[in-house]
């Protein structure tokens, strides 16, 4: 191929600057043009996009967000708005993409091979809940973001007593909670993966209040997918006694600086995502297998099943006390 596009779509995730840098510098030193389009795939129908040198990537690396901004596109969840986009890439000679995002923007990059565009996804997402691959970028920087706001509510919540209801991203994955909970020596988890009991979670808190040397703070960490935080948090006071005050993280787990995991990764899998293009190959998500970068059918990836983290699960649980 001759010419290149890239695009980041959904959510932002911290590693998709060095995602877009792996592509763009990729290319050019295999003699492509690369194009950046901007704002994801309505950026594309409304023909937003900037012309990518290995000096326009410089010094994005280490920054958080994405360099090339990213947006949501209705339009482009039915076929019309597709072959639109593929008119536009027919205009633009851009003869592949690379799509950095979640499943909803795999969807639209399996639709568009499917028309005559290869589009190879790369995996960028807090959430980790992409399910042809073990890791997704983001997700160790939204983690460790995670862990250094968790310690910090931890001093306050010794200070006074209390126990700190702690909301984490993730939607409806419980990946993010589960890793957290463990690192920050939470006292329980809940996701929805799992079933979860309050009286039980209350019961053990009051046991560990009242044994010879008690303790009176503790951190529960709540999987956003969950919902009702506020109401867990209520409950655990009425069930126990202690003060208990909610936090929800929110969209700062999204940014900072990426981490060398998301960073080494992000560079391993644009770089791939090029290879697959210079050979004309598209329709494919680039994953992480075994620890090792692979690709795998579009539709064949959507199509699998994530499991849990189940043993990790039930190592919290038996280590927090």
């Amino acid at each position: 191929m001759k010419k290149i596009g890239v695009l980041t779509s959904g959510g932002d995730a911290p590693g998709m600057n060095a995602a877009v840098r792996a592509v763009a510098r990729a290319g050019i030193s295999k003699g492509m043009e690369v194009v950046g389009i901007q704002r994801g795939y309505v950026g594309l129908l409304n023909e937003e996009y900037v012309n990518m040198t290995a000096r326009y990537v410089s010094g994005i690396i280490q920054r958080g967000g994405t360099c090339l901004y990213t947006a949501r596109c209705p339009e482009f969840r039915n076929m019309e708005g597709v072959k639109k986009g593929k008119a536009v890439c027919d205009k633009l000679g851009i003869e592949g993409l690379v799509v950095i995002g979640g499943d909803g923007s795999f969807r639209g990059a399996g639709d568009l091979s499917s028309i005559g565009v290869p589009c190879v996804g790369i995996p960028g997402t807090i959430d980790n809940d992409i399910q042809c691959t073990e890791y997704t970028i983001g997700y160790d920087t939204a983690m460790n973001t995670c862990i250094e706001m968790i310690d910090k509510l931890r001093d306050t919540a010794q200070s006074h007593d209390r126990c700190s209801v702690v909301e984490v991203m993730g939607r409806k994955a419980g990946f993010i909670a589960v890793n957290v909970a463990i690192a920050v020596g939470a006292e329980a988890v809940i996701t929805l993966e799992r079933d979860y009991d309050l009286d039980a979670i209350a019961a053990r808190m009051v046991k560990t209040m009242n044994a010879k040397e008690g303790k009176h703070h503790f951190i529960i960490v709540v999987a956003e997918g969950v919902g009702q935080t506020d109401v867990i948090a209520r409950e655990i006071q009425d069930k126990t006694g202690i003060e208990s005050r909610v936090t929800v993280l929110g969209h700062v787990q999204r940014g900072g600086s990426p981490t060398l995991r998301d960073r080494v990764l992000a560079t391993e899998m644009g770089y791939h995502a090029v290879e697959l293009l210079e050979q004309g190959i598209g329709n494919r998500i680039v994953g992480l297998k075994d620890g090792k970068v692979y690709d795998i059918d579009i539709q064949e990836g959507l199509a699998m099943k994530k499991p849990f983290l189940d043993h990790r699960y039930d190592i919290f649980y038996d280590t927090a006390y």
